[in-house]
């Protein structure tokens, strides 16, 4: 496999971007393991940009590293900072996944509606979907406080409850 080569342009736009990311991959005392290198494929593919960081390692051992990376996982070396390394990788179309395609052809068949058809509205709305209708108004439960008058401070009760002592009351 071959390292990903990238004009100036498109690797400082690609620079630009990953500025606010997090490292996806940590890679530890095992280097780089073929369980990294899966996560970082499955990372790539996801998202298309990536950043991984390296364990503390000489400059040396983080440049082969970083080639090596690079190269085995088809993607393009964009920057390295200190013990960060940042690659990129189009994003591949989606494939149709041959289980999703083939139980598709066989509802189609079957006469079943096919995935993707939205269905029809329900008669009744969906809860928490807003109705043109207005809303009643919830009775109030025995024994709690009654609401605040309209344009009251924040805690006020109202003119209901006990008035409010002119005076504090004196604490010896």
């Amino acid at each position: 496999m071959a390292e990903l080569a990238l004009s100036q342009e498109t690797t400082l736009a690609l620079r630009a971007q990953a500025h606010g990311l997090d490292p996806v991959v940590l890679l530890g005392a095992a280097g780089l393991s073929e369980a990294a290198l899966r996560e970082i494929d499955r990372a790539l593919s996801a998202h298309g940009l990536v950043k991984v960081r390296a364990g503390k390692l000489e400059r040396a051992a983080r440049d082969t590293l970083f080639a090596a990376m690079a190269e085995r996982l088809d993607a393009a070396r964009v920057q390295v900072i200190g013990h960060t390394f940042v690659l990129f990788r189009p994003i591949p179309a989606e494939p149709v996944r041959a289980h999703r395609a083939k139980a598709q052809a066989q509802a189609t068949a079957a006469g079943a509606r096919p995935a993707g058809k939205t269905r029809a509205a329900p008669d009744k709305p969906v809860r928490g979907q807003r109705t043109d209708a207005p809303r009643a108004r919830a009775p109030a439960k025995a024994g709690s406080r009654p609401p605040a008058r309209p344009g009251a401070p924040r805690g006020a009760r109202t003119a209901s409850a006990a008035p409010r002592r002119a005076t504090p009351r004196r604490t010896r």
